[in-house]
């Protein structure tokens, strides 16, 4: 509660937002992976890898309350629920990403799962351990904007 406190406003905001996105994320990994994967993306689509300055500092904190927030739960908040959280932080911001899934083996041969977000070329969930993985899907939300929007945007 101190570390809230002392946040500025604008970190406030997004810490409440990563609290109900990530509860929303866990509601939805309860649920058939088939009914959720439509909403996450299109199959087998990467978003471009190419920096985006303009947002740059805002995906950085967004990570940055995603990681607080997700250690900070009562339900269970790793990474694909940190992954889903922030995909949706990102399309509400219309800010493009892409979602991975991998698989590997543990050290008893047994299959584990990993899953990590990306947005240009930062890497906001799951990054610390996506190379010790297989990508077996990947989700890409591409936010494509109107004719008036883009003309908004570029003044």
């Amino acid at each position: 509660m101190k570390m809230f406190l002392s946040m500025s406003p604008y970190m406030k905001r997004l810490v409440v937002e990563a609290f109900i996105y990530l509860g929303w994320a866990r509601i939805l990994k309860a649920l058939p992976f088939s009914k959720i994967a439509s909403s996450l993306g299109k199959r087998m689509e990467e978003t471009p890898f190419q920096r985006d300055r303009v947002n740059e500092a805002e995906l950085l904190q967004i990570a940055k309350a995603i990681h607080i927030v997700s250690r900070n739960t009562w339900w269970e908040s790793k990474c694909l629920v940190m992954a889903i959280a922030g995909m949706k932080m990102l399309e509400r911001r219309r800010i493009n990403s892409t979602l991975y899934l991998g698989t590997a083996r543990n050290s008893r041969g047994q299959m584990i799962a990993h899953a990590w977000l990306r947005s240009g070329p930062l890497y906001l969930t799951g990054a610390d351990e996506m190379d010790k993985y297989t990508v077996v899907g990947i989700f890409g939300k591409t936010i494509r904007y109107t004719e008036n929007q883009r003309s908004t945007i570029n003044g």
